[in-house]
Order: structure tokens, then sequence, then C-alpha cells
């Protein structure tokens, strides 16, 4: 994988969580609703930051899809704080895969820091630590 289709791999993951936190969201109340506010704030900008980066390699970002299959139903706040953790996994999986193939320092630095945000969201929604985040 070059750096151009790590850009849009992770582009796509952050699609996706964008729409699975806002599904999970509507279940959620309070401190935990604030969290996944945040959380799809920080998803908004990691995309429009590597929608620039994807544009400043002279390619056109891939598009985020109308809907998307979510792996779980989201009945309750337990189903929702789940899905969201399923998807800080799956993120960081995108991440990792994008500081391999990163060949810029932007790019690096970009990938290194939202790998480490989301193993920190891995943990806020009930994850264990892991040695090595993102690691599939």
């Amino acid at each position: 994988m070059n750096q151009v289709e790590a850009l849009q791999a992770a582009l796509a993951g952050e699609h996706a969580a964008l729409y699975g936190v806002g599904v999970a969201g509507g279940k959620l109340s309070g401190a935990r609703f604030k969290a996944a506010t945040d959380s799809y704030e920080q998803h908004r900008r990691n995309r429009d930051r590597l929608a620039a980066l994807v544009v400043a390699a002279a390619q056109t970002p891939v598009a985020a899809e109308p809907a998307y299959d979510l792996p779980q139903a989201v009945t309750n706040a337990a189903t929702a704080a789940a899905l969201i953790l399923l998807i800080e996994r799956r993120v960081a999986a995108v991440y990792g895969d994008l500081v391999e193939a990163a060949e810029q320092a932007p790019v690096r630095a970009l990938a290194i820091e939202s790998l480490l945000e989301a193993a920190t969201a891995q943990i806020a929604w009930g994850g264990a630590p892991v040695a090595f985040p993102g690691l599939a």
C-alpha cells in the first residue's frame, strides 16, 4: 500500500467512524453523550485533514457512503459504547497502516497522532490497553 492509498483508506475509515459515532451518540446521555460528541468532532477534524492531504497529492478524496452497515445493533447506552470502542479499534488499524505507508513527515505525524488518539479513546470507551495499538 502506498501513501495515497493509505490516506484514502484512513479517510474512508473516518467517514465510517463519523456515521457510527453519530448513530451511537443517539443512545447516550450526560457525560457519555459529551464524550461521543467530542469523539465525533475529532473524527471530523481528522477527516478534513486527511482529505486535504489527498487533495495535496493531486487526488480526489474518497467520498462518504450514504449509509454504513453497522457491525452490531445499537439499542441502548451499553451497545452504543461497545460500537464506539469497535470503531476506535478499526480506526487505529487504518492509522497503523498509514504510519507504515507514510512517506512524508506531515503525513506520518498525523498518522501517529491519530493512532494515539484512537488508542486513548479505546481505553475511555472500556477497552484494555494494548502494547501495539492499531496492529491487526
